[in-house]
């Protein structure tokens, strides 16, 4: 099915400006998930569900492998069991495309030997394996040990018995296959149905990861996190031209259960997808020059992931992280100092935001998960840090802990240093995205995440998006096409000069931040309300249409 711009627009009265801005998924958030995250982490889920762990059978072997690595010469050790669980269900258009489940288990040691760290791993649970992983652990930090220039320090902290469970209504798993086939497929039949849609894909990933920690200092901590992502794309085809566009579904990646999926309602907001695919498809071309921009928070989570998230972790600054994706332009000696931004610019990280796919009550080192101050005033004022790394910023932050972003992704992986929720506070006047939009005479409004680029010191980007509205005089104009905008992240954010409010906060994430070498993958979220920026706009023509 095709359709030309000009039915298109005498069918739908585009051309006369949009009574909708986007669908309400925004609905689909879970509580707490619309409002910046507390000090501590949401209270647990149904902790039954750890009672009846096949984990707990374990226990005995985790903690055989810590006294053998005591034995062998350790000072520290940590054993986690860790099991993950994952699915992902996939259509196209009327017909399944592929239903894939995963698993692994297994547990892996770190230790601390000669002021080094050592770390082994195994999928294999018994007496005999768990005595040679020890020994292996242990011979490891040895090793680095010679290579070494300072011994490891790690923050003084009370060992913690503790269990948690992310708050969720409904277990993913508790949900046939065939069940979540029939709702994506429900929703992609929906899409279809509107005039020039070509294809429709839709899936939903579910995760399930939990993890027993034991310490040689006696802390034993229980954890279960539930993720979903679900997902729905329309292209739209003008087989005339030769031309085509894609518009993706903007809900969010969250630590929820199956719930999330229902509450976002796929089916209803599936027609107005393949709207505004056939709307890009049709769009005016962008002129290209610096321009103003509000972006919604759809499309500006990922702005702050890779030029605030990034750029803050301790390691990638000291360049202790350089192969995946580079250092930072920021300099940990001008902490308290260096502007990022200007005084509406404020940035919180957290492992305790509801709904944030980084969200856990204790981190990979044990320690009690918190929400601290990124930037303020538009000042650079702490780090993204771990119990081993306190000491490297004590004097410029007086953190003596660290911050619990400590994380490995894997049984087989060794925990470091990984991005926890990091969020833009709202103003405090309380705008909405439509106060936004009264107040520009000549902008673009830009949602949904789309391509992007950013240099190998977090500086100079690139970004573009779903979805563009022109503004004109204050209100949505027409849709535009071929849209990004490129800035370097100082003068990005000295740039903002509105923001939402507190009502208009969102959540955006991902299921996949890369990181280290070998590569990790962790979750995370960033919140923020919607703001305005002046850039350089620049048309992607010739380079991308979705």
């Amino acid at each position: 099915m095709s359709t030309s711009r000009r039915s298109f627009l005498r069918a739908t009265g585009v051309a006369a400006g949009a009574g909708v801005l986007w669908p309400g998924w925004a609905r689909a958030d879970p509580p707490g998930a619309r409002e910046p995250a507390p000090v501590k982490p949401p209270s647990s889920g149904d902790l039954s569900l750890l009672a009846a762990s096949p984990l707990l059978a374990d226990e005995l072997l985790a903690a055989r492998a810590l006294d053998a690595a005591k034995k062998a010469g350790a000072s520290y050790a940590d054993a986690r069991l860790v099991a993950w669980r994952r699915e992902r269900v996939s259509v196209r258009d009327d017909h399944i495309r592929g239903v894939r489940r995963s698993s692994e288990y297994g547990i892996g040691l770190r230790v601390i030997a000669d002021g080094a760290w050592g770390f082994a791993a195994s999928p294999r649970l018994d007496a005999k394996s768990i005595d040679k992983l020890a020994k292996r652990a242990v011979a490891a930090a040895k090793i680095n040990a010679k290579l070494r220039r300072e011994p490891v320090e790690l923050a003084s902290v009370s060992p913690i018995a503790g269990r948690w469970v992310s708050p969720h209504r409904v277990d993913p798993w508790t949900v046939p296959p065939k069940d979540k086939a029939d709702l994506l497929i429900a929703a992609s039949n929906s899409a279809r149905a509107i005039a020039g849609v070509a294809h429709v894909s839709a899936s939903v990933d579910a995760q399930r990861e939990e993890k027993l920690f034991l310490s040689s200092e006696g802390a034993r901590i229980h954890q279960l996190l539930f993720r979903v992502r679900p997902s729905l794309t329309a292209t739209a085809v003008d087989r005339r031209r030769g031309q085509f566009a894609s518009r993706n579904h903007e809900i969010a990646a969250m630590l929820a259960g199956w719930e999330h999926v229902e509450d976002a309602k796929l089916v209803d907001d599936a027609a107005q997808i393949g709207e505004d695919a056939v709307r890009k498809l049709h769009a005016a071309p962008v002129e290209p020059g610096e321009r103003t921009v509000i972006l919604d928070p759809s499309n500006l989570w990922l702005t702050i992931h890779e030029s605030i998230g990034h750029p803050t972790e301790l390691d990638r600054a000291l360049g202790l992280e350089a192969n995946y994706a580079g250092t930072s332009f920021m300099d940990p000696a001008r902490t308290g100092e260096l502007e990022i931004g200007n005084e509406l610019v404020n940035f919180v990280a957290d492992r305790t935001q509801p709904g944030g796919l980084a969200t856990c009550a204790w981190d990979d080192d044990g320690v009690g998960t918190e929400r601290w101050q990124l930037v303020e005033g538009g000042k650079l004022v702490d780090w993204q840090t771990t119990r081993d790394q306190a000491h490297w910023i004590r004097d410029k932050t007086g953190d003596k802990d660290g911050h619990a972003c400590s994380y490995a992704d894997s049984y087989s992986s060794v925990a470091f240093q990984r991005m926890p929720n990091i969020s833009l506070t709202p103003g405090e006047d309380g705008k909405t995205t439509e106060d936004l939009i009264n107040a520009t005479d000549d902008g673009i409004l830009i949602s949904g995440r789309g391509s992007w680029s950013i240099d190998h010191q977090r500086y100079n980007f690139q970004f573009s998006g779903q979805f563009f509205w022109e503004i004109k005089n204050g209100r949505l104009a027409r849709p535009l096409r071929d849209v990004a905008y490129q800035a370097n992240t100082v003068d990005f954010w000295h740039s903002m000069d509105m923001i939402g409010g507190q009502g208009s906060f969102r959540l955006g994430g991902s299921f996949s931040d890369g990181k280290g070498q070998p590569g990790q993958s962790n979750a995370v979220s960033h919140g923020c309300p919607p703001a305005r920026f002046r850039v350089n706009v620049v048309s992607t023509a010739g380079q991308e249409r979705s």
